[in-house]
């Protein structure tokens, strides 16, 4: 596959994933200090901005999940790279 994906496919599908990753490490800690507010306010304003820019991917680059396909108006559940093309 010829590499015809321009940058910013690249640089959101970066940020989509540290920020995914901050989210899996808030989560293992708010499991053990359950009452740290501070900690459950970065969850959730990180959780908005991880739905926020996967929206923004979405619109732009096609699906990222099955819950996004339809996100364009239409059926593009194929149309985009798949992981292993990326």
């Amino acid at each position: 596959m010829t590499n015809s994906l321009p940058p910013e496919y690249y640089q959101l599908l970066e940020e989509i994933q540290a920020v995914d990753f901050v989210l899996v490490e808030l989560t293992l800690y708010l499991d053990t200090h359950p009452d740290d507010e501070k900690a459950l306010d970065q969850f959730n304003q990180y959780a908005a901005y991880s739905k926020q820019i996967k929206k923004n991917f979405s619109a732009k680059f096609g699906p990222l999940m099955q819950g996004d396909v339809n996100s364009r108006g239409r059926w593009d559940w194929g149309s985009g790279p798949w992981p292993w093309q990326v």
